[in-house]
């Protein structure tokens, strides 16, 4: 590639500073510009990381930006994939790709049909890690491959986000949150997920604010906060997922890949580093040593990826096809709970 591709970034919370502060570890894409309906935030925000201010219109339309990173409340991925598509940009959004799985639906169709790159988060299923599981696991390690037990844990952003209310309204709770953490690695390991069962229940249905300008106040929960899913994998598997807002203080995650010949413990699915530990019939655990990893174990390895795949002419990994598949697995976890029946999913990813 001769030159990077310029990313402008929409929406300049908590998660923004995290994409700009590391994109010096990635040589294929630089953020160039940001915007946001908060106008004063979006002027610190470029004044901090010294990049040009926008409103979010201008920006979509600018042509000296190629990718729009939207980092947006969920609520409005839809309106800013959309617009950024429309205005012939390559996307990369964060998790969700939209408030519901109908609304992601089109979003791939209309970048398909333009011909344009949809990327979304997570893209820690590329850290090195899980790279070695896949390739252990497709080696044989462990065998033939049963199941798997997903965990994450915690006690909700409620305590440190400036926007917490987001979580706890419809297209927030840990499934909408932090399930596709897990449900994007089942996927990158193991394969399309088949069918879908849950239980949900909502332990606290009220939160205090800990942090932004409504620190100290209260809100109703509107969403389930504890989830056990089931999860039947086309290839076979089956497999457990346990999210959750109700562990205070706790931070429980951990994926665990059951076989014939053994079973393998995952680190962190919403990180990018740990080890991964392979205990055999009549041996002890051990740590299978990780390939040293190249630059870029951070959030933004998915837009490189994406960057890179358009100058090579080949798909992206961390594509809107996985996110959809992703999301209405996450969706039908919702409604088997309130329904109490399986959910059969319609989308495969490759």
């Amino acid at each position: 590639m001769s030159a990077p591709l310029r990313v402008g970034v929409v929406g300049c919370g908590v998660i923004a500073e995290r994409y700009v502060r590391d994109s010096g570890a990635f040589e294929h894409w630089q953020p160039v510009a940001c915007a946001d309906l908060d106008a004063a935030l979006a002027e610190s925000f470029a004044a901090t990381h010294s990049l040009l201010v926008a409103g979010v219109d201008e920006l979509v339309a600018d042509g000296e930006v190629d990718v729009v990173l939207n980092l947006t409340p969920p609520k409005a991925h839809a309106a800013v994939v959309a617009a950024a598509l429309a205005a012939g940009k390559h996307v990369y959004t964060e998790k969700p790709l939209a408030a519901t799985a109908a609304e992601a639906r089109a979003l791939v169709a209309e970048a398909d049909r333009r011909g344009l790159r949809l990327g979304c988060a997570p893209d820690t299923f590329l850290s090195a890690p899980y790279e070695l599981a896949r390739q252990l696991i497709s080696d044989g390690a462990i065998g033939l491959t049963v199941g798997a037990s997903g965990r994450m844990l915690v006690g909700g952003p409620h305590g440190w986000h400036p926007n917490a209310e987001m979580f706890y309204r419809a297209g927030g709770g840990p499934l909408l949150d932090i399930a596709p953490y897990y449900l994007t690695a089942l996927v990158s390991l193991l394969g399309p997920i088949e069918a879908v069962a849950a239980f949900t229940e909502t332990p606290t249905p009220q939160r205090t604010l800990g942090a932004g300008a409504r620190a100290g106040g209260t809100i109703d929960v509107e969403v389930p906060t504890h989830a056990a899913v089931l999860l039947r994998l086309r290839s076979g598997p089956l497999a457990t997922l346990t999210v959750s807002f109700e562990t205070r203080g706790q931070y429980i995650s951990g994926l665990t890949v059951y076989g014939t010949e053994g079973v393998m413990a995952l680190p962190d699915a919403n990180a990018f580093g740990g080890d991964v530990l392979l205990t055999r019939p009549g041996s002890d655990p051990e740590v299978v040593p990780t390939p040293l990893p190249g630059a870029g174990q951070t959030r933004g390895i998915g837009l490189e990826d994406l960057a890179l795949a358009v100058a090579e002419g080949r798909p992206h990994r961390a594509d809107a096809q996985l996110a959809l598949h992703v999301l209405e697995a996450a969706e039908a976890a919702v409604a088997s709970a309130e329904t109490r029946r399986f959910v059969e999913l319609t989308t495969g990813a490759a």
